[in-house]
């Protein structure tokens, strides 16, 4: 039986992980886009995307824009294939070819 990628399987990450698959790799989306994309608190989007970051699915980078900070996130090509992995477990578990 294939198993689900727990850190993926989150649904708050599994939607972000989801949203940032969709920007495609090597692009990268504002934090608050994301956010406001999301629907979801600043604080709880940072704690979901340091987990997807600390498993090597995420690129998280701070810069200076003027004399504002401002952060963007992007899918990574570990990311990219885990999330590939996912959805493939996911139909396989859901079309009982498991």
């Amino acid at each position: 039986m294939p198993e689900l990628d727990p850190v993926i399987h989150a649904e708050s990450r599994l939607r972000a992980l989801t949203t940032l698959n969709e920007v495609g790799e090597n692009n990268q989306i504002a934090f608050t886009k994301l956010q406001k994309m999301l629907d979801m608190t600043a604080g709880n989007l940072s704690t979901h995307l340091r987990k997807l970051e600390t498993a090597g699915y995420v690129e998280v980078t701070k810069t200076i824009e003027g004399r504002t900070p401002a952060t963007y996130v992007g899918i990574t090509p570990e990311g990219k294939a885990a999330y590939a992995r996912y959805r493939k477990n996911l139909h396989d578990l859901l079309s009982g070819l498991a």
